[in-house]
């Protein structure tokens, strides 16, 4: 099996449409927290269409600045119940991979929160089993505390089943070495984002599109090659910089870029 190529986009035609148009595998919906979850689990039946209709599928549902945690540690069921919707949605549309994060609460030790954290995955994860959906947890800083090794080797360490959505520009704005965390957790990683990162000076100054940044893409899907990796990577645009037009074209240097690596 070879890696898939996608992009995040919105809850809309438009957006399947535009993606077979470039040749796309799959996109990536969002549903975050302040989304009008109702309104998506009311067009679920019309995504199915779009999925048949452009032969483009949902690569990864997904949810992040949610607090599933409350400030007692005790986790919140109105996010629990959202989160077991969003892995129905997900086995609705034939996607197999249901990413999240778990927020820190800061009135608990480091180890009191990765046992709620546990508990909360542990939840999901039997969930998603019945439904045959995968769940994931996200490397992104928002929100979420489960971003780095130290977090993995304790959480991911128990939950075998536990995957990681991987981005490597949140290891290079963070002071981490993303080279060295794909070679010793990739084969835990379920869904990568491809994000670009520039650093100047020690400052962020852009998220241009990925194969025009600073990362080493070719290394870093190398080190995905030697992991077996086979699922998705999203293309993520992000930068205020590459809008409209401009950004169209960083969108089709990236799908050109990442094509020519995917073998």
């Amino acid at each position: 099996m070879v890696m898939k190529l996608g992009i995040i986009a919105a809850v809309k035609e438009e957006s399947f449409k535009n993606a077979a148009k470039k040749g796309l595998d799959f996109i990536e919906l969002c549903i975050n927290g302040g989304y009008n979850t109702e309104e998506f689990f009311n067009q679920l039946s019309e995504i199915k269409g779009w999925i048949k209709g452009y032969n483009v599928g949902v690569g990864s549902v997904g949810r992040w600045k949610a607090n599933v945690l409350k400030e007692d540690g005790s986790i919140d069921e109105e996010e629990l119940e959202i989160a077991y919707k969003l892995i129905d949605a997900a086995s609705c549309l034939g996607c197999e991979v249901y990413v999240c994060g778990c927020n820190y609460i800061e009135s608990m030790s480091y180890y009191e929160n990765c046992t709620k954290a546990i508990e909360f995955f542990s939840k999901l994860i039997e969930y998603g089993k019945q439904r045959k959906v995968n769940i994931a947890s996200y490397n992104c800083r928002k929100i979420n505390f489960v971003h780095n090794p130290v977090a993995w080797t304790i959480i991911h360490g128990h939950l075998k089943e536990l995957g990681i959505k991987y981005d490597p520009s949140h290891a290079v704005y963070n002071g981490g070495d993303y080279l060295k965390e794909a070679e010793e957790w990739g084969h835990r990683f379920y869904h990568v984002h491809l994000k670009g990162s520039l650093m100047i000076n020690g400052k962020r100054v852009d998220d241009p599109p990925a194969g025009l940044d600073q990362t080493d893409w070719k290394a870093f899907l190398s080190i995905l090659y030697a992991k077996d990796y086979s699922r998705g990577l999203s293309i993520e645009p992000h930068s205020p910089h590459w809008q409209g037009e401009l950004g169209e074209k960083g969108v089709d240097f990236t799908i050109s870029y990442m094509k020519a690596l995917i073998l």
